[in-house]
């Protein structure tokens, strides 16, 4: 058996979803497709894919192994390109993702300036505000904002994000605009459940820390909504600095409380660390780092990692 060719030709099954568009993407039959696939599970004595009649999906243990064969087969063509002379520039394939409005803002930006100056590789970018699992998903970097839990992923600090309460001028003309937190017991919120309780909203850390209850007239599950509603004056609303920078700069929303806010949240690069490092993944990872950090520095009351 040719193992190489079994885990190139099972890595075509999960990516296009099934054997026979597997057939047609690598130009083999379907018959020979399904017993290399059979070959490579009885040489490991275990199942890799899930078989029903309506979609394939990987086993558990199939997931750990796909995710070693993307890598084995990633250092082998990177080898051979060393070898052959072949690797004078990073090119190939990456796919990223970050959150939608942070992903607007600053990742494309960067990503655009990153592809004129790299022109064989190709991004595919995912903007998604959830968590997306690299290794099942087949992402190569992640942004991801807030705390990380511990992992064998690898992380770079570009910078922290703010967290803010903000609403419109006109609804805190009408109703007055608070000057400590426990004034938001009288007043009327908007909260993103991605971000915040629906029933009390945390300022200050450490010993400063308070945990102030709100009353949520609104309650979302985008930082959109929430901000739109704040624009319309439905109350106060708490997002991450960045999603709202345009508007507060406008005019169409109010900062307030900055003096309680608490720590800034962190924002990340995140990749899977294989060893060695692929180029085109280092490549980017060196020229988007650095300009992450710059464009999360510019905005006011920011802070840059380095």
């Amino acid at each position: 058996m040719d193992r190489l060719e079994s885990m190139s030709i099972l890595i075509a099954v999960v990516e296009t979803g099934s054997l026979s568009s597997a057939s047609r993407r690598l130009g083999m039959p379907l018959a020979t497709v399904s017993r290399k696939v059979a070959d490579l599970e009885s040489h490991l004595k275990t199942r890799l894919l899930k078989r029903t009649t309506r979609q394939l999906s990987l086993t558990e243990t199939g997931q750990s192994y796909v995710a070693a064969c993307r890598r084995i087969l990633e250092e082998i063509a990177e080898a051979e390109r060393a070898a052959t002379g072949e690797y004078t520039a990073p090119k190939g394939d990456l796919t990223i993702t970050a959150p939608v409005v942070f992903g607007r803002l600053h990742v494309v930006p960067v990503v655009a300036e990153f592809l004129a100056q790299y022109p064989e590789i190709d991004i595919r970018l995912m903007l998604v505000d959830r968590i997306v699992h690299l290794l099942e998903e087949h992402v190569d970097v992640a942004v991801r904002i807030g705390h990380l839990p511990d992992s064998a992923l690898v992380a770079t600090g570009v910078g922290a994000i703010r967290r803010v309460v903000c609403a419109s001028p006109a609804y805190l003309n009408i109703h007055g605009e608070p000057a400590k937190p426990f004034d938001l017991a009288d007043k009327q919120c908007i909260t993103f459940e991605g971000l915040e309780s629906a029933h009390a909203w945390s300022f200050g850390s450490g010993k400063t820390r308070q945990v102030v209850p709100i009353h949520s007239r609104l309650v979302t599950n985008t930082a959109e909504a929430a901000i739109a509603a704040a624009i319309h004056g439905v109350g106060l609303t708490r997002v991450l600095s960045y999603q709202v920078a345009d508007l507060v700069r406008n005019n169409a929303l109010r900062v307030v409380l900055d003096r309680f806010e608490p720590t800034p949240v962190p924002v990340s690069l995140v990749h899977a660390g294989q060893v060695p490092l692929p180029l085109k993944l280092r490549a980017f990872l060196d020229f988007v780092t650095p300009g992450l950090r710059t464009r999360i520095a510019r905005e006011p009351g920011n802070v840059s990692a380095s």
